[in-house]
């Protein structure tokens, strides 16, 4: 009768591989694998620049900064997709609203400094920095360099601003018509204009002293904008702007709106839009900021003061801000101001029937 082997259940302990003596064959591998390593690092540099982006990190592409303007977004309340273990989730203002309620130490908190309840939202184009004159510039460059000429104009200059570089190069200016020279003429207009943007010396007059203003108090801080994550904060800190900033809404968050941005904005920072404040110099973004129940501040110079009548406050200048304004803004609202609420009625008594009884 053949015996049987009991197999423990403890650890199979692992194999050592012996040690290769150094030999040549041995050294060719090391070089073989140094060669790989440069290699792949070329192979990867080239996939990195041929999907839109450089050596240095910075999108050439200018599908997103010279486009035509985005959707204003949610128009009804609408909002985002996102996706969880359990499938994906609507994310729309009433959700945001009704699920980002302060907990009762928060309300404590907030209570004794109102202040830390509000989240403040920055638009990057002409609020934090001149993108205008950024724009405006690379434009002016690109004719030098092909010695052409750009004819004066309003209408001509806000197709600059906010039409597409497609339409702009084939439709307005006329200046080529074949794809590829296209492709070269908007890959170059993209370079200039990040060239000047890392050749800023200072944002927006009054910007810096304001975000620290807020930063005393305790605000919370968010920056939306279109460029790539890494342009953007590399921009932020070249200004000396990046410590103000709790969350950052760029190109790789995927929002295909102005309201989506300043949701996302708001969801990072933590706060219910109907607690968050816009700061915006475009009428549209004031329309998205009010879709999405926020408060907006319009800075008056891009867009004169009477096409930003919609704001909640317009100012020349960061200059004529103070914290104060932020409790103003939000001074009629109370907790349950603008709620949905049943009204009862009044239920009228009943009659009183006379009988025999109540007369004698």
């Amino acid at each position: 009768m053949e015996s049987c082997k009991i197999i423990s259940s403890s650890p199979i302990p692992k194999l050592r591989l012996p040690e290769l003596p150094t030999t040549t064959k041995h050294k060719s591998l090391k070089l073989n694998r140094k060669n790989y390593n440069t290699q792949r690092h070329r192979i990867i540099t080239k996939a990195s620049s041929s999907s839109g982006f450089d050596e240095n990190g910075f999108s050439p592409s200018p599908s997103r900064v010279f486009r035509e303007e985005e959707a204003i977004g949610a128009e009804y309340g609408e909002g985002f997709e996102t996706f969880r273990p359990d499938g994906p989730l609507k994310i729309d203002v009433d959700f945001l609203n009704d699920r980002m309620q302060e907990g009762f130490l928060q309300r404590i908190r907030y209570a004794m400094k109102p202040d830390e309840a509000f989240g403040l939202i920055f638009s990057w184009d002409n609020v934090v920095v001149d993108t205008r004159t950024l724009k405006l510039n690379a434009w002016e460059q690109l004719a030098s360099e092909e010695g052409k000429n750009i004819p004066g104009g309003g209408t001509v200059e806000k197709s600059l601003l906010y039409a597409s570089a497609d339409h702009v190069l084939c439709k307005v200016l006329s200046w080529e018509s074949e794809d590829s020279e296209v492709e070269r003429l908007k890959s170059r207009l993209s370079e200039l204009y990040f060239e000047n943007l890392l050749k800023l010396k200072a944002p927006i007059e009054g910007v810096k002293e304001w975000l620290d203003a807020v930063s005393t108090a305790r605000v919370p801080c968010a920056i939306v904008s279109c460029l790539d994550r890494k342009t953007l904060v590399e921009a932020l800190m070249h200004l000396g702007l990046s410590k103000y900033f709790q969350a950052i809404v760029t190109e790789e968050d995927g929002m295909d709106s102005v309201a989506h941005r300043f949701l996302s904005a708001a969801v990072k920072l933590d706060r219910k839009p109907s607690k968050c404040v816009v700061f915006e110099d475009d009428p549209r973004g004031i329309v998205a900021a009010h879709n999405c129940t926020m408060m907006a501040v319009a800075l008056i110079g891009v867009h004169p003061a009477y096409e930003l009548v919609q704001a909640d406050l317009a100012v020349g200048s960061f200059n004529e801000l103070s914290v104060i304004n932020l409790r103003r803004l939000f001074a009629h609202k109370g907790s349950t101001f603008m709620e949905l609420q049943k009204q009862g009625t009044e239920k009228t008594p009943t009659k009183r029937k006379l009988t025999v009884d109540t007369i004698f």
